[in-house]
């Protein structure tokens, strides 16, 4: 049996996919031994184990739990939310968690959310949506009506800068929206910098870090928080979460220390 479709039938995960992602985040042994193809064939009799797993539908939830801890001041409760790049839905199960009262989950592909945040009553999906194209009337449509303008926006994206995306989330979030977003230097940097899928250079980091406050700041909102990850990307890249705000925020230049901090520049 492949080793996806085992960990179901063993009660280890919830599905294929959910197996699959295990997998992948190197979770998994058989017979004590590391195994990340889902492919692997289990044979009769073999100790499969799955090390770290929680009630979370995915790893990341953990990075916005960092982040959501470390900046009191972002309040979830009751409010509006938005999260781009969802995925299988881990940012917005943290924000359901923590009582947000209804989350946009927005992604570009198709299929991901896991099936208990969909079916979730206060969540809105919007799938095949690229976040570029964020606007309050495109998201009322894609919603099929009019939508309410989120007050907390959280993100999660991959393979674009965010210096592309900021634009959008600051026309469509109210004026004192608080954005959490995840900073991923790998998509920053350009491919000059990076080897073997990583950006060693503190320096490089510390400079993806400031022109993502930077473009904020251009945009009217202000940086008031910035902490490392609590966990690594999936390739074992430093990331970083920025609270980002037009009410609370400021001038990146105060936070130029914390970067050289967080970054080890």
């Amino acid at each position: 049996m492949r080793l996806d479709a085992a960990l179901p039938a063993l009660g280890l995960a919830r599905s294929r996919t959910h197996a699959a992602r295990l997998i992948a985040d190197g979770l998994v042994t058989v017979d004590g031994r590391g195994v990340v193809k889902a492919s692997f064939r289990v044979l009769p009799g073999s100790a499969v184990a799955v090390a770290g797993t929680d009630a979370y539908v995915s790893r990341g939830a953990h990075k916005l739990i960092g982040a959501l801890d470390a900046f009191p001041g972002v309040r979830v409760e009751g409010r509006r939310a938005l999260d781009v790049g969802a995925s299988t839905g881990g940012f917005t199960q943290v924000l359901l968690e923590r009582g947000a009262r209804r989350v946009v989950a927005l992604d570009v592909g198709h299929g991901q959310l896991d099936p208990l945040i969909r079916g979730d009553a206060r969540v809105d999906v919007v799938e095949g949506f690229n976040v570029r194209d964020l606007t309050p009337e495109t998201l009322a449509g894609a919603l099929g009506g009019e939508a309410e303008a989120p007050e907390l926006v959280v993100g999660d994206l991959s393979f674009i800068s965010l210096g592309l995306v900021l634009p959008a989330l600051a026309r469509t979030a109210s004026p004192d929206a608080d954005l959490v977003l995840l900073v991923k230097p790998q998509f920053e940097v350009g491919r000059t910098g990076i080897r073997e899928g990583i950006v060693h250079d503190p320096g490089l980091r510390d400079d993806a870090v400031m022109r993502v406050l930077w473009a904020a700041w251009d945009l009217g909102l202000g940086t008031a928080g910035l902490v490392s990850s609590p966990i690594v990307g999936g390739a074992g890249n430093h990331e970083y979460l920025a609270w980002l705000s037009g009410r609370a925020g400021s001038n990146p230049t105060q936070w130029r220390s914390t970067s050289n901090e967080i970054t080890g520049a």
